[in-house]
């Protein structure tokens, strides 16, 4: 009888040690019945029938970072370029997971592979650099609604390289030098436009002011012949100043009479020559 005893409380202890489980915290495990799926384990202490269950899958549900090869892709525009992402993800419902794909890490990679790809295809290069978050966002909707399925969710993608070959990104820096210097070159004309602009209005402003106050001078004409010799002295030392040989041909007196009709445009008829003071050029 004691031996009996003995034995079943052998039995005994043994069923309730290959019963009990133990759980790490953020982890999950899967149990299977005679070969079915029977449930699943939480973190802690759990109990299972021995000889009937078995555990055949133990995973961490925690988040979890799949990091992509660099792969090759073309743009809308046919520029070869290499791009590489990484994924964060977990898993929200294991049973789902184990059975519904069969490597849930390789699937992923692959899949988050061709969904890169086609997105930098609907692209022109300009705008794969320009558009990363537009690009971050339609790659996690994607792999966000095909993994829907495998009871994961991808939480967060990012792009971490966009790498064109040597050749476009040295043709990348000439197009920007010159975009460079054609604007530089914009700006100096424009700049040179406005200064002769407003050269030109000072200038047109200071023959009026000299126009009025010439007007009502009894020694007009002696003042307009003085400026005009001091510009004509002073065009003259600007022409000699300069290194180019150059021939020029001026007469002051023709400059006087064009600036004195200019300066009588406004204020009356231009003034009568000498000659034709009493009205007539042969005298009477």
């Amino acid at each position: 009888m004691e031996s009996i005893i003995a034995a079943l409380a052998l039995i005994a202890v043994g069923y309730i040690v290959g019963s009990v489980r133990t759980i790490s915290e953020g982890n999950e495990a899967l149990v299977e019945r005679l070969g079915k799926y029977h449930k699943k384990l939480t973190p802690g202490l759990n109990f299972i029938v021995p000889f009937l269950d078995s555990i055949v899958l133990e995973e961490p549900i925690k988040e979890r970072v799949l990091d992509t090869e660099p792969q090759e892709a073309i743009t809308r525009n046919n520029v070869s370029l290499k791009v590489d992402a990484v994924l964060y993800w977990r898993i929200l419902q294991l049973e789902r997971t184990y059975y519904a794909v069969e490597d849930v890490e390789t699937a992923l990679q692959n899949l988050a592979t061709t969904t890169l790809r086609s997105e930098i295809g609907r692209m022109d290069l300009a705008q794969t650099f320009s558009s990363r978050n537009e690009i971050n966002q339609s790659l996690l909707q994607q792999l966000d609604d095909a993994t829907a399925t495998w009871g994961v969710k991808v939480t967060r993608v990012e792009v971490q390289k966009i790498a064109p070959a040597r050749t476009v990104m040295e043709a990348m820096e000439l197009e920007r030098a010159a975009e460079s210097k054609k604007k530089a070159a914009i700006s100096e004309a424009e700049g040179k436009k406005r200064a002769a602009i407003e050269e030109a209005e000072g200038a047109v402003q200071s023959m009026k002011l000299i126009s009025e106050a010439l007007k009502n001078n009894t020694n007009s004409r002696e003042i307009l012949r003085y400026l005009v010799a001091q510009k004509y002295v002073d065009a003259n030392y600007r022409l000699g100043d300069s290194p180019n040989s150059k021939v020029v041909f001026m007469d002051p007196k023709a400059l006087t009479e064009a600036l004195g009709d200019l300066l009588y445009t406004e204020g009356g008829p231009p003034p009568v020559p000498e000659g034709n003071a009493n009205g007539s050029g042969n005298g009477s």
